[in-house]
This record gives C-alpha cells, structure tokens and sequence, in this order.
C-alpha cells in the first residue's frame, strides 16, 4: 500500500496485480509505503478503511480516493498456482506441486479451500464499505498502460516501471467445464471484473 498525501490518494496492493513494480518505481514519492509484512502491504479495502483512512481523517481531516488494481480471475488464480510452485514452498500444504490447475481452481471453488487453493478473493478485498469508503479508481492489470498513465497525470511524474516478483512457468490448461465451474462458483469475481470500464 501507498499513501501519497498532497495528492489525497490511496493505492492499494492486491495481490498478483503488478503493483510491487509500481511501489519500486514509486517508494521515494510516497509519503507512506507499506511493504512488509504482507498482511499490512496487502491489506484489503475494508482494513485500509479500520486502520489507515481514520488516521488521516482524524488527525489531518482529509479523506483520501482510493485505487487498485483488479486481474482478469483466472489469469489471477493462475499467478497464485504458479507462484506456489516455487520450490520454497515444497513439501509445504501450501505447494501447488504435484496438483493440476484444474484441481487447484475445484479446490478455490469449495466453501472451505484446501491450503493450496486458499487465495482469498479480489472481489472482497475491494468490496465497498457500509461507511461510503470504496475504490474510486479500479483498473484493470490486463491496461497496465491505464494506471501509469493516470498515477503519472495524478502525482505529475514520469514512471519507470521494471518487472518484480515475476512467478514461474506452469502449465495452466483447462477445459471448457472447469472454466465454466469457476464462473459459476465464483460469479462475483467475473461480475467486479467485467464492470471495470476501459480506459
């Protein structure tokens, strides 16, 4: 998470959304940056609203926007697969080793999902709070483009973006009916993704 106070805004890091690139190209910018650990560097809209956005209201009476970045679902849950194969996670309940892609993305769809599976969901970490706090400014990862543009207009600097925390190959096949399952079973994710406007 960043905070960039003159320019009352907020940007959130939903996880396996590109926005470790933009918090390096960024850091020094910032007036406040959250990158460890990951609970509070991760942290969704509705800890962003307990936390972080009653400290600038109550200390410095303002209330910041908000933006974040949302992956198309599967792409996203197929980063999460990949990402769990790395080999510092072997032998560990959390390893995606050893499982299919399709068998991860039945696990993500079960009431309770197994370790491997258990990535939480973009659509509640966005979600929008009884309170009016929201995500004023959602882009998609897929328009990379979009949110340079905008942060560079919003905070009046150039970006210089680099690839960080990039995740291994995998293979991520999958049928026709598993795809259709996921839609199925996680609507919400599709629905917030596809109100996203382009830009």
């Amino acid at each position: 998470m960043m905070i960039f106070f003159k320019e009352r805004l907020a940007l959130l890091s939903v996880p396996k959304t590109g926005t470790t690139a933009f918090q390096a190209a960024l850091r020094d910018r910032a007036d406040l940056v959250i990158s460890d650990p990951p609970e509070l560097k991760h942290a969704p809209l509705y800890r962003y609203n307990r936390w972080i956005r009653p400290m600038f209201e109550k200390v410095c009476g303002a209330e910041l926007e908000v933006a974040a970045v949302m992956r198309e679902p599967i792409s996203w849950l197929g980063s999460w697969y990949r990402y769990r194969q790395r080999p510092a996670l072997d032998g560990k309940p959390n390893s995606t080793k050893g499982v299919s892609f399709e068998d991860f993305l039945h696990g993500y769809c079960k009431g309770k999902p197994p370790a491997c599976a258990n990535v939480g969901s973009q659509a509640k970490f966005l979600e929008a709070q009884p309170n009016g706090c929201k995500v004023s400014h959602l882009f998609r990862y897929e328009d990379q483009q979009a949110l340079k543009l905008f942060l560079e207009l919003r905070l009046g600097t150039e970006i210089q973006l680099e690839r960080k925390n990039v995740s291994p190959q995998a293979d991520l096949a999958l049928s026709p009916g598993a795809e259709a399952h996921v839609r199925r079973k996680r609507a919400a994710e599709f629905e917030l993704y596809s109100s996203i406007p382009s830009r």
